[in-house]
C-alpha cells in the first residue's frame, strides 16, 4: 500500500485527549493519517535567524510529523503578507482588504521552493502527495521542477471565488498555471469547483474533454467536490468524557430558565461576528418579552494579531458587544457573553450540547465544521436548532437547518425567533437528517473519497491517452 505524505502550512497533530484548541483542518488530517501510514510535513509555527532545511521528526497522537522552521522574514511575507494579507480576504470576497505587495509574492515563492527541497528527499517512489490549501498552491509546480513523479493532490479548505473577483489577484493566471501541475484538484463544494472551471475556461483558454477534467497551459488535471466532515464518531466520544459533563452543567446551570445562543468562531472578519452582533441586537429590539429568557454566548479566540484587519474587528466586537449590553442588560441579566479565548474541544462539545441554538453565519466559508459539531453535540430527545449562513459550504449539506442571509439582520432576527419557538417534533425531525448527514458524510469519507481518486489518476489518464 502507498504511504501518504500529507502536506499543510502548519503541523499541529492533535494528542487525542480532548485537550487542544486546534482548528477543522488540524483533526482532519490527524484523522486521515492515522489511517495510512506516512508522515505530516510543514512548518513547526518557529523561527530561526537563518533557514537551514533541519527537518525535526517526532511522533504525536500516533501522527508522525517532519517539521521545518522558517525565517522572521518568511513569516512576515509568505504568512503573514501573501497568504492571509492577500489570498486570503480575496478568496472571501474582501478585495477591500486586499494587499498586493511584490515582496508578499516572493515570500510565497520561496517558502513553497523551501518546503519542495526539504521534502523532496523524504518522497519514496510510491508515495501519495496530499498538499492542503492556499499557503501551498505553487508546491507541486516546485516539486515537478525537482523532479518528482508521484501522483500529487491538492484540496482547497476555503472558497474559491468567482471569477470577476479572482482575476483582481496581480499574476493570477500564473497562480492557477502552478496548479495543473497537479494529479487532483479538490474543493469543498460543487460550486467552488465550477468557479474555477469557469476561470480556466474563459481566462486562460482551457477546455473541458468531460466534466471533472480541464485541459490548460498543454497539461490536463482532475477536479472533483470533496466536502470535509467531522470525525463523528471521535466527537460522539468527547461528549462522554467528564470534562464535557461539566461544561454542559455549567453552561445549564449558568442559563437556567434561559435559552442559550451559542456561536464559536475563530476571530476573523469572514465569519460575520459583526452581523450575527447586529442581528441579535435587531432581536432583541423586536422582541422585547424575549430579553430576559435568552442569552448569547459568543466564543471568538483571537488570530493573526500582527495583521491589522484583524486588530480592528476586534476592537469593533469589543464596542458593539458593550453598546448592546449597555443597552438591554439589567442588574442580573446580560445578553451577550463574548468571550476572546481558546477552548478544549470536549468543553466545546459541552457548550454545544447545552444550547438551544447554535448560530453559524459565515459571510463566507469553504466548509464551517462549527455547524457540524453542534448538530453532532445535541441531546437527540431534545435537540437544539441549527441557524447556518447560505455562504457557507455546510449549507449545501445541511439544508435541514434554518438557512439564513447573515448580511440580513433581518432574517438574523427573525431565524432566531423561529428557533426558540420551534416545537420539539420540529426540532427533532431537523436534527435527525441533519446527524444522518454528518455521520455519513464524516471525516473518513472525505478522506477516502480523495485518496481512492488521487490512487486512481495514474490509471485514468492511460485510459485517457489511450
Amino acid at each position: 500500500m502507498s504511504r501518504l505524505i500529507v502536506v499543510s502550512n502548519r503541523v499541529n497533530p492533535p494528542t487525542g485527549e480532548g485537550e487542544e484548541s486546534v482548528g477543522g483542518l488540524a483533526m482532519a488530517l490527524a484523522a486521515a493519517l492515522r489511517e495510512y501510514s506516512g508522515l505530516w510535513f510543514g512548518w513547526s509555527g518557529k523561527t530561526t535567524p537563518e533557514f537551514t532545511g533541519q527537518l525535526n521528526i517526532e511522533k504525536v497522537g500516533g501522527v508522525t510529523a517532519a517539521t521545518v522552521d522558517l525565517e522572521e522574514i518568511d513569516l512576515e511575507e509568505y504568512y503573514n503578507g501573501y497568504a492571509n494579507k492577500t489570498l486570503w480576504p480575496l478568496f472571501h470576497y474582501r478585495n477591500d482588504l486586499a494587499a498586493f505587495d511584490r515582496s508578499y509574492g516572493e515570500g510565497y515563492r520561496r517558502v513553497n521552493c523551501r518546503f519542495a527541497d526539504t521534502l523532496a528527499p523524504l518522497i519514496e517512489p510510491d508515495d501519495l502527495i496530499w498538499i492542503h490549501d492556499y499557503h501551498l498552491i505553487p508546491l507541486a509546480r516546485e516539486l515537478r521542477k525537482l523532479g518528482i513523479k508521484n501522483r500529487i493532490g491538492f484540496f482547497l479548505h476555503i472558497p474559491w471565488p468567482a471569477h470577476q473577483v479572482f482575476i483582481n489577484l496581480p499574476r493570477h493566471r500564473q497562480l492557477v498555471e502552478a496548479m495543473f501541475d497537479y494529479d487532483l484538484l479538490g474543493f469543498q463544494t460543487v460550486e467552488y469547483q465550477q468557479a474555477f472551471e469557469e476561470y480556466v475556461l474563459s481566462e486562460a483558454g482551457g477546455v473541458q474533454p468531460e466534466p471533472g477534467l480541464l485541459k490548460a497551459f498543454g497539461r490536463t488535471v482532475s477536479t472533483g467536490a470533496f466536502p470535509i466532515g467531522i470525525d463523528a464518531q471521535d466527537f460522539g466520544r468527547l461528549l462522554k468524557n467528564g470534562k464535557a459533563r461539566r461544561m454542559r452543567d455549567l453552561m445549564t446551570a449558568c442559563t437556567v430558565f434561559r435559552h442559550l445562543i451559542v456561536g464559536v468562531d475563530r476571530l476573523d472578519y469572514s465569519k460575520g461576528l459583526e452581523e450575527r452582533f447586529l442581528g441579535f441586537e435587531r432581536f432583541l429590539t423586536e422582541n422585547p418579552d424575549m430579553r430576559r429568557e435568552v442569552l448569547m454566548l459568543q466564543i471568538a479566540p483571537v488570530s493573526r494579531e500582527s495583521v491589522e484587519a484583524y486588530q480592528e474587528i476586534r476592537q469593533r466586537l469589543d464596542s458593539l458587544s458593550g453598546r448592546i449590553n449597555g443597552a438591554f442588560a439589567d442588574v442580573d441579566w446580560a445578553p451577550i457573553r463574548y468571550v476572546n479565548k481558546n477552548y478544549r474541544r470536549d468543553e466545546l462539545a459541552g457548550i454545544y450540547g447545552a444550547a438551544r441554538v447554535g448560530l453559524v453565519t459565515p459571510l463566507r466559508d469553504g466548509m464551517n465544521l462549527v455547524a457540524k459539531e453542534f448538530v453532532a453535540a445535541q441531546n437527540p430527545e431534545d435537540p437544539g436548532v441549527l441557524i447556518l449562513s447560505r455562504f457557507a459550504g455546510a449549507a449545501r449539506q445541511m439544508q435541514e437547518a434554518l438557512l439564513v442571509n447573515p448580511n440580513s439582520a433581518e432574517e438574523v432576527a427573525e431565524a432566531i425567533k423561529r428557533a426558540l419557538a420551534m416545537d420539539k417534533a420540529e426540532r427533532v425531525r431537523r436534527w435527525s437528517a441533519l446527524f444522518e448527514t454528518v455521520q455519513r458524510e464524516d471525516v473518513t469519507a472525505w478522506r477516502d473519497a480523495f485518496v481512492r481518486a488521487l490512487q486512481g489518476m495514474k490509471e485514468r489518464r492511460t485510459a485517457l491517452a489511450s
